[in-house]
């Protein structure tokens, strides 16, 4: 399925009050759910000392921080409901630090982060490999970059439908993709992966709720372990075939 973009400044216009209103509401509103929430703090659990959070959103990850966590830097080009923002960060018991820019490009010096985070973010990133070795670079010798993220299915009709409905995807989610293989992207970007799960997100359709989720370290740290067969509670996830 090929869909043709339209053009024209109403377009654009009707496209960029969606994209700072209507759909980050949207997102906010769906991404606060309880699933999505224990997902979160799951993940985020281990954080601690310094962290950069690559696409901060609406700040949803910040109330599943551990206390441990020194300073929080986030890096996002885009600035999403500012109000509801800024009292989630007023909320937060660290300092968090705002850098409008995409990921491709850190700011910071190398070796500078204990963990880096990415929660539903790989989707969007126009050059997730660039940015993953940006990622690479900033992790100290034994940090972690840890992701949880919707990506490509292993059972091939899913799939399928992924690939074609991908373009339109690509705008009503403002620049989110289907169908991105996340596991691949993070080894191209050079980093180790040392774990990684598939599952099926409850009450998300497939096309949208196949899941990533893991741990990764720079090149040149501990040996691979991967178990990209096996959901949270050890048995194996539903459409996970592994490769």
């Amino acid at each position: 399925m090929r869909v043709r973009r339209a053009e024209g400044p109403v377009f654009r216009r009707a496209m960029g009050f969606y994209g700072d209103h209507i759909f980050p509401r949207l997102m906010d509103r769906l991404m606060a759910a309880e699933e999505f929430r224990r997902l979160r703090s799951e993940l985020l659990a281990p954080v601690h000392g310094q962290v950069l959070e690559l696409g901060f959103g609406t700040g949803l990850n910040l109330s599943h921080y551990p206390r441990h966590v020194v300073q929080l830097h986030a890096v996002d080009p885009a600035e999403l409901l500012p109000e509801r923002v800024a009292r989630r960060v007023a909320a937060a018991p660290f300092p968090v630090r705002f850098d409008r820019r995409s990921a491709e490009t850190l700011p910071s010096d190398d070796r500078s982060f204990d963990f880096v985070v990415s929660t539903w973010t790989l989707c969007t990133i126009p050059d997730p490999v660039q940015a993953l070795r940006e990622v690479g670079r900033v992790l100290k010798p034994d940090g972690r970059f840890l992701f949880l993220e919707h990506g490509l299915s292993d059972d091939p009709n899913v799939a399928a439908w992924q690939h074609r409905l991908n373009p339109i995807q690509n705008i009503i989610g403002c620049g989110c993709n289907l169908n991105r293989r996340i596991d691949r992207l993070i080894e191209q970007g050079g980093l180790r992966l040392l774990r990684v799960d598939r599952f099926e997100m409850e009450g998300i359709p497939r096309i949208g709720g196949t899941m990533y989720r893991g741990e990764a370290a720079a090149a040149g740290q501990l040996a691979l372990t991967k178990d990209d067969s096996r959901s949270t509670d050890g048995k194996p996830a539903e459409g996970a075939g592994g490769s």
